[in-house]
Order: structure tokens, then C-alpha cells, then sequence
């Protein structure tokens, strides 16, 4: 605990020293999780102030606390009405006192700001999985206190450095000019001691008359090699000057300098890992093969495509691997179904090595391989069921993993009953409920196997691909996932969450270089508003659920975190959306500016000499069958074709469609591009508000508008 108000009995004085150079109006707290230091409330956070020191422009601030005071804290930079700027990167900082403090000590903490890139080796990729250099290391604790033989002039350093890249097997010395650091020589060096995170320490007391002090850090490998780290050397001095001296100085010196760190990796789709094991497809055991492969060529990270179940339309589309029909479930295809069980029958044994000769080939075929491995599984399942199902490790899992799983079990059973996975079509089971869940899964039910049968496969996917990455961490190779911006419109995710997801909207990108007509992915974008009541939760577990496997992620469309291309549903190009969130037009503006027919600039702009011109002779035809004509030359689209998607229904299914089979494609396009022909976007949930259209100055709606408009 801190103290306030009257000075406590045995309280100290923390003095912080921070060298950081900032811009006009900028300036420096700290704050922490103790009340002493604003408990993480930047605005009450200890301020501090800035004094030249040689070229250095030194930020300091003091406060008093308890002598056993502890405390994590940050830096912040901040303006003058302590507004949040930026604040350093990295884990939060863990101060505790040393030993031996006093009443009325003064315990100097000198500090240098995190940035990125040193924060980036304190990721758990890199700090547990590629150097993992201090498995294994015990905790040291610093056991011999130096109070007890202090002289008045006397100074007690801490030295404190962060080591995540060390070598394995290494420990850490501090070496310098005096002779409590060996004079420069390594083997005098003093010996630093591991505390946890990467963390090494030792203290020393030194006189006052020693200052200013040179020193650096060394490694001392296994084998009694030393490497010193790189740079200049450090110093260290103190103010004689000062009225009140330091007692204690607590040199926090952030990482030893190393040389540059450089690493390699390789991305690729897990269904292409092949082995002599596989059934048609990469399997999730195969990783194992291509981690031994990347230690060999020197690799540190082996990153893959999605690899959660995508079998929304039960055929090849599905292969698709950014469309999610779970984010949570694991994809059957990568299942490795000899591996299900120790006592496999010989005729299944046999049934798995024809379906080898016949699923070996050069492409994938990803029906067959799916339905195969799954009926296989299926056979093995009826024959071990009981034994698997009733283990503690299964109960385990499912105890662990049934929030997603259970819904999981129960939408793959509903899209196979109804042949659809398009949840709207599934009657009363259309909207999810846990009491409906809860029937749907409960023992006792002529489908409750099927249900079973879900679970056991994604047990055994979890089971495999957690020792493929068990496997990879071992062997200091990174596993990194890929994250897709979105779910299947028909996922298990938007019938148990409807509310987490825009189901009327679609997410894409914007007409670029490469595509005029911008792209749609159909996923529904976020809910981010309802997200939020919770914290974020369906986002929490996702990620939670990838960290069983990966110690990094990919995130696709990063972009759309912050603004997503939005469409409607009845969309099927990318071209007429916006952004969001996105300042749309006010009618307000636009008549402020003299546009006042809003009707003419969001409604498609359609008059027969366009018709004629795109469609030449056929444009009657295209009237005709299309089109109303509510002025004289002046069309609009019929209520049966006035969107992109009711559009394509109607050239494949429209009693004329004869007219037009051999130039289906060229109609679509010039359907599309009428419909497309407007200036503004009318705000779907506010009709007062408007956005402008991509690209709205290449079309002849803009171009037709008279001047005044």
C-alpha cells in the first residue's frame, strides 16, 4: 500500500528518472496499479518533470510510499490536459524494492522507454517458442543482504536487464571499470540472477567517489565463452550535489543489445502438406513432417491458411477455407483417421488403403476425400464409441470446449436433416434457444449418435493438432494461424449469435485497379455496438480457442477492424457500398449546395438512348422483360428485378430467358451497370442521409446532371 496524506512510519521516497524527448505541449506520467501511483487512472498517475542533463532531456517525478511497496506501472506521454498521446509498448513494469530499504531511503529507478521493437521479443512467439531460452532456468532469489554492511558512502545499484533472446544453457554477468565489476574482465564480472520473465538482477554497493561507472552486460555460455553485448558501454553516475542522495539506484536497462535478429518462415495451405500417411489432403500429423523440415532449412515459422470447418454447401465450394462455418470447430478434412484408434478391424485397415491409391493424386478431390475419411471415422466411432465417449480426457474436453461445441453438434445435425445450411429454412429450429438446444442433444433421442459422432471428431482433430503443436513449440518453430474477417452468412456462429452480426449487409472491398465492380464476400459484417456489451466476448473466445494451437496469428483484412466495405445483402458486386463507420451527406448539406432531387441522384438513371446504346437493337427486348417505362423514355427496373442478386435469379429462371441464352453474361453486366448508375447511396436505416458512389463521376447519371445540379 501507498501512503497518503501524513507521512507514514518507515515510508521511502521512489524518485523516477526517464530520459525521452517529447514535442512542444507533451509531457511524462507514470501510472500504476496501486492507488499511490493513480491506480491505472492516467489522469491521477504521478506527473513528471523534465530537466536537462548533457544532450538528454530527463523526465522526473517522486512519490512517497511504504517500505514494502509494490507495483506494476507504465509510462505515458501525455498533453496538457493529461490526454492519453501514446504510451509505451511491452508488458507493464513490475517494480519491487530492494532489499534492505530504510526509513527515509531515496530509491532512484532509472528507466528507458519500450518501444515496439524491443516489446516484439516479449511476444510469446518469440519468448517462448523460438529462443525459449529460459525453460527450465530457476529462479534465483537474492538472498545476502548488503544493509547490514553499508557505509554512509555507500550506494546501492541494482542492475536489471531483460535477456528473451539468450542462449540456452547461458547466464548473465554485468562487467565495468570498478572492481566490483571485475575491472573489465568477464570472469570477475558479478553475476546476475534470473527472476522470472526474462528478468536477471544482482546488487552491489559502491562508493560515491567510483561514480561515474562504465559498464555492459555479458552472456557466459555453457561452456564459459563470454559474449558482451554490442553498443556503447553504459554509465552510470550520480548528482553529489543533491541534498537528499540516493540511497538505492535501480538501473532498469530495458534489453541487452544484440545484433539485428533475422528469421525466416514459410505460409501454406494445410490441405497441401502431403505425406505417405495422408488420405487424399494434408492432415493436421503431417505438420509434424514439415516442422522438421523448416528446423532443417533454417525456419522459424510454418504459417497456414484457415482451418476451421467450412461445410456450409457440402460440396467442393467449401474449400473454400475463409468461410466459416464455425470459427470455433476444427475441419473433419484434416483428420488423420488412422490415428482414431490402436485397435482399427482389418477390413477397415484395408478400406483405408484402397481409399489411399484411389485419393492419391496430384489435386486434391476434396469431395471424396471428406466424405471418405468421414465415413471411415463413422465405422470406427460405432466400434469404440462407449470407450472414447465415457474417458476422462473426452469428458475433459467436452467440459471445456461445450459452449461451441454442443451448438456445433447440433447445426452440423440440423443442415443434414434439412439439406440446407441456411438456418432461416429450418422452421422452428431457425431460431437458436437453449432450451431447443438442450432437446436437440439430450440422450435418448434416435439422432443423439449423430450428435455423439460430431463431438468424437472434433475430440481426435483436437487431440492431433494439439501434438502438432506441441510438436512445433518444442522444436522452436513458431505455429501461426490465420484469422478471417468473417463467418458464412449460414454458420453456427450467426444462428446461436444473431445479434453479433449485420445479417443484412454484406462485407467486401471497394473497386480498385484490379476489379472496377470491387469485390463481395458475402460474410454480414459486425455488430461492433453489440459486441461491446460484453466485453467482447465471442471475439475473447475465438481468440482463446486459436491460442490452444498457434502462438500467432494472421489477421486478414486487418482494415476492416476499424471500417469495413459494407453492402447489402442484395448485393452481388462490390461496387455500390460504403464504408463503415463513415460521415455520410445530410439532405442539409446537399440542398445547402442547391441538390435538392434526391430521388434522381440515389434511384438508377435510365433513359432510352442508354438502353440503345448499350444494348443496341436488343434494348427492346431488355424493356420489355425488365424494365417500366413511368415517363415518357424514362425507365426504372420491375419489382422482380431491381437488385443484383434478383437480377442473376431472373435471367436463369425467366419464362423469355430463350432470348438471351447465348448473351446471358453480356445482359447480366449491362443490367448490372444500369442499376449501378447512380450518384448517391441512400442510407438504408436513415433515409435523410446520403453517400457518395464509387467512382460516381464516371457514370452518365453525373455526367447528365445540368449544372445547377
Amino acid at each position: 500500500m501507498a501512503t497518503s496524506g501524513k507521512k507514514h512510519l518507515n515510508s521511502v521516497t521512489l524518485l523516477f528518472k526517464l530520459p525521452y524527448y517529447t514535442q512542444w505541449g507533451q509531457s511524462l506520467l507514470i501510472a500504476g496499479s496501486e492507488p499511490a501511483l493513480g491506480s491505472w487512472n492516467v489522469k491521477q498517475g504521478v506527473s513528471l518533470s523534465p530537466v536537462h542533463q548533457d544532450s538528454e532531456l530527463i523526465w522526473c517525478g517522486s512519490v512517497s510510499v511504504v517500505a514494502g511497496f509494490t507495483s506494476e506501472y507504465k509510462y505515458y506521454v501525455v498533453d496538457d490536459k493529461k490526454n492519453v498521446l501514446r504510451w509505451e509498448a511491452g508488458e507493464k513494469r513490475k517494480l519491487v524494492l530492494p532489499e534492505g530499504v530504510k526509513e527515509g531511503d531515496v530509491i532512484e529507478i532509472r528507466d528507458w522507454w519500450q518501444d515496439a521493437s524491443e516489446a516484439l521479443f516479449f511476444r510469446s512467439a518469440f519468448k517462448n517458442v523460438i529462443f525459449n531460452a529460459t525453460e527450465g532456468v530457476k529462479k534465483e532469489s537474492q538472498s545476502v543482504s548488503l544493509n547490514k554492511s553499508l557505509d554512509p558512502e555507500d550506494i546501492v545499484v541494482q542492475f536489471v536487464i531483460s535477456c528473451p533472446r539468450l542462449v540456452s544453457g547461458s547466464t548473465v554477468i554485468v562487467t565495468g571499470s570498478n572492481p566490483q565489476l571485475g575491472r573489465w574482465q568477464t570472469q570477475d564480472g558479478l553475476k546476475l540472477s534470473y527472476v522470472g520473465d526474462s528478468l536477471w538482477k544482482a546488487s552491489c554497493a559502491l562508493r560515491k567517489s567510483e561514480f561515474p561507472i562504465k559498464y555492459k552486460y555479458c552472456q557466459i555460455s555453457q561452456a564459459g565463452n563470454s559474449t558482451l553485448e554490442l553498443g556503447p558501454n553504459r554509465e552510470v553516475n550520480v548528482d553529489l550535489s543533491s541534498p537528499k542522495q540516493s540511497r538505492y539506484i535501480v538501473l532498469s536497462d530495458g534489453a541487452l543489445r544484440d545484433a539485428p535478429w533475422r528469421g525466416a518462415g514459410v505460409a501454406v495451405p494445410m490441405f497441401s502438406i502431403r505425406s505417405d500417411e495422408d488420405l487424399g489432403v494434408g492432415e493436421f500429423l503431417d505438420l509434424k513432417l514439415l516442422v522438421d523440415w523448416a528446423v532443417n532449412s533454417g525456419f522459424h515459422l510454418v504459417q497456414l491458411l484457415p482451418i476451421n470447418d467450412t461445410s456450409v454447401h457440402g460440396m467442393w465450394w467449401d474449400s473454400y477455407p475463409y468461410s466459416s462455418l464455425s470459427v470455433f470447430a476444427l475441419h473433419p478434412l484434416y483428420l488423420r483417421v488412422q490415428a482414431l484408434s490402436d485397435a482399427i478391424p482389418v477390413d477397415v485397415k484395408e478400406e483405408i488403403q484402397q481409399a489411399k491409391k484411389q485419393l492419391d493424386k496430384k489435386d486434391v478431390d476434396y469431395e471424396a476425400a471428406l466424405s471418405t475419411k468421414l465415413s471411415i471415422a463413422r465405422k470406427i466411432f460405432n466400434l469404440e464409441k462407449e470407450k472414447v465417449l465415457n474417458s476422462s480426457s473426452f469428458k475433459q474436453f467436452l467440459s471445456e470446449n461445450e459452449e461451441w461445441l454442443k451448438p456445433y453438434a447440433a447445426f452440423c445435425f440440423l443442415r443434414d436433416f434439412f439439406e440446407t445450411s441456411d438456418h432461416s429454412q429450418w422452421g422452428r429450429f431457425s431460431q437458436f434457444s437453449k432450451d431447443k438446444l438442450d432437446k436437440l442433444i439430450c440422450e435418448g433421442t434416435l439422432h443423439h449418435d449423430i450428435i455423439r459422432f460430431h463431438y468424437y471428431v472434433q475430440y481426435h482433430l483436437y487431440i492431433q493438432l494439439s501434438e502438432a503443436a506441441t510438436y512445433a513449440r518444442k522444436k522452436n518453430v513458431i505455429l501461426k494461424g490465420d484469422l478471417p474477417i468473417g463467418v458464412d452468412r449460414n454458420s453456427v456462429d450467426t444462428w446461436v449469435y444473431p445479434t453479433l452480426f449485420r445479417m443484412n449487409t454484406a462485407t467486401g472491398a471497394p473497386p480498385d485497379y484490379f476489379d472496377k465492380n470491387g469485390q463481395n464476400w458475402g460474410f454480414p459484417t459486425y455488430n461492433w455496438e453489440e459486441m461491446s456489451k460484453d466485453n467482447y466476448g465471442w471475439w475473447r473466445a475465438r481468440l482463446t480457442q486459436m491460442a490452444k494451437y498457434f502462438t500467432a496469428y494472421r489477421i486478414d483484412h486487418i482494415l476492416g477492424f476499424f471500417r469495413i466495405w459494407e453492402l447489402p445483402d442484395h448485393a452481388a458486386t462490390g461496387l455500390v457500398g460504403k464504408f463503415r463507420p463513415s460521415i455520410p451527406l445530410s439532405q442539409e448539406e446537399l440542398l445547402s449546395e442547391g441538390l435538392w432531387d434526391f430521388n434522381r441522384m440515389s434511384q438508377p438513371y435510365i433513359r432510352q438512348e442508354i438502353l440503345e446504346e448499350k444494348f443496341g437493337s436488343f434494348w427492346t427486348v431488355i424493356a420489355a422483360n425488365f424494365l417500366n417505362e413511368y415517363q415518357k423514355q424514362c425507365y426504372e427496373f420491375k419489382e422482380d428485378c431491381n437488385t443484383e442478386k434478383k437480377i442473376i435469379v431472373k435471367i436463369k429462371t425467366s419464362a423469355e430467358k430463350s432470348l438471351w441464352v447465348e448473351k446471358e453474361d453480356n445482359i447480366r453486366r449491362g443490367l448490372f451497370d444500369l442499376l449501378q448508375n447512380i450518384v448517391l447511396i441512400r442510407d438504408p436505416e436513415d433515409s435523410t442521409k446520403f453517400y457518395p458512389r464509387f467512382n460516381l463521376e464516371d457514370t452518365s447519371s453525373f455526367r447528365d446532371l445540368d449544372e445547377h445540379r
